[in-house]
């Protein structure tokens, strides 16, 4: 019991602590007070805490010292702001991030807002460029260990995880180009039907925006004059209905090209960490720097995506660890057996 209250304090001391980062990032805005209000609100759960850790005859806890998560995340918003880091951050237990989740939607208060562009980042670039790499990691890994394991001549070791690295980064970058284009166009294609409507209905499409901005709370008359003066220039209501009725943002459809290139160099980066100790060595020696280095890089990415899950840094690491050592010995199995039969 002693363990997990303990546990409990440090947990609301970490939270206050990513409170404070959060409110200095968002500093002069009303999102400040929020933060700082959950960071008072935490340090009072931790007092209670401590209470109950005296009540049980043990030494509270002495003065917090944030963890090595905590620093590099707190490092990550100052550098990325906090909507990036969003996901990371509802891991770690940190309340509202909700204010994050759909900031294109915000309700205009004022006429002169009506039709002002908001971008943020898109909040899966890091953890989908750290599944990219994982997959080129754990497959090329895989590839070499399996032709190690089913011939010794380095330069057919070293061939095959060229075409590897080639054959699944071009794939992957195909496969990413296909998906964010069609869904462009899908994206596109709902906007034009939206531009049509609102070139024939302009009246009606008015109309159903003011709906749409009093449900969201404001008076009828207000909407009714939000929806009017935003009619009355064709691109921002087409821009805003966009948003408001279909969920999309027109400036963040994504581009298939960037897609693809990121793609494609997030998988070329894992699947050459395997490969270069083959460059650079040779023999036996080559074929232990390259376990050595899949093994590093492995616990490294289980770490890193543990930022995402919540769970313990060298928890994710071993497990990712586990799951490429138990890939790569099955293939260089199958690659021994293969090399006795064939050979």
């Amino acid at each position: 019991m002693n363990k997990h209250q303990i546990a409990s304090w440090r947990e609301e001391k970490r939270s206050a602590w990513l409170y404070r980062v959060l409110s200095d990032a968002e500093s002069g805005t009303p999102r400040q007070v929020l933060f700082l209000e959950l960071a008072r609100a935490a340090e009072e759960q931790a007092v209670l805490w401590q209470i109950e850790i005296k009540k049980a005859g043990v030494e509270p806890p002495g003065a917090y010292r944030p963890d090595p998560r905590s620093r590099l995340v707190g490092w990550l918003v100052h550098r990325l702001g906090i909507a990036p880091m969003r996901g990371v951050l509802a891991a770690m237990k940190v309340r509202g991030m909700v204010l994050y989740n759909h900031p294109l939607h915000a309700i205009p208060t004022r006429v002169e807002q009506v039709g002002e562009r908001h971008t943020v980042p898109g909040g899966g670039s890091l953890r989908a460029a750290v599944f990219g790499v994982n997959d080129g990691l754990v497959s090329n890994a895989s590839l070499i260990l399996g032709v190690a394991g089913a011939s010794g001549d380095p330069a057919v070791v070293v061939l095959s995880g060229v075409a590897g690295l080639l054959a699944g980064a071009f794939s992957m970058a195909a496969g990413e180009y296909v998906s964010v284009r069609a869904q462009r166009e899908f994206y596109e294609y709902q906007i034009g039907l939206e531009r049509e409507e609102l070139e024939q209905y302009p009246r009606e499409e008015a109309a159903e925006l003011a709906l749409i901005y009093e449900a969201k709370g404001l008076s009828r008359g207000e909407a009714k004059r939000l929806a009017d003066t935003l009619i009355e220039d064709p691109d921002k209501a087409l821009d805003t209905l966009a948003r408001e009725e279909l969920g999309l943002n027109p400036e963040e459809l994504g581009s298939p090209v960037a897609a693809a290139l990121a793609s494609f160099v997030a998988f070329a980066a894992g699947a050459s960490i395997p490969l270069l100790p083959y460059l650079i060595l040779s023999g036996e020696v080559a074929l232990a720097g390259a376990i050595a280095a899949s093994a590093v890089s492995l616990f490294g990415v289980g770490a890193t995506l543990s930022l995402f899950t919540g769970r313990k840094s060298w928890q994710g690491g071993l497990r990712m660890l586990a799951i490429g050592a138990a890939a790569g010995a099955a293939t260089w199995a199958i690659g021994r057996a293969l090399g006795v039969v064939l050979g």
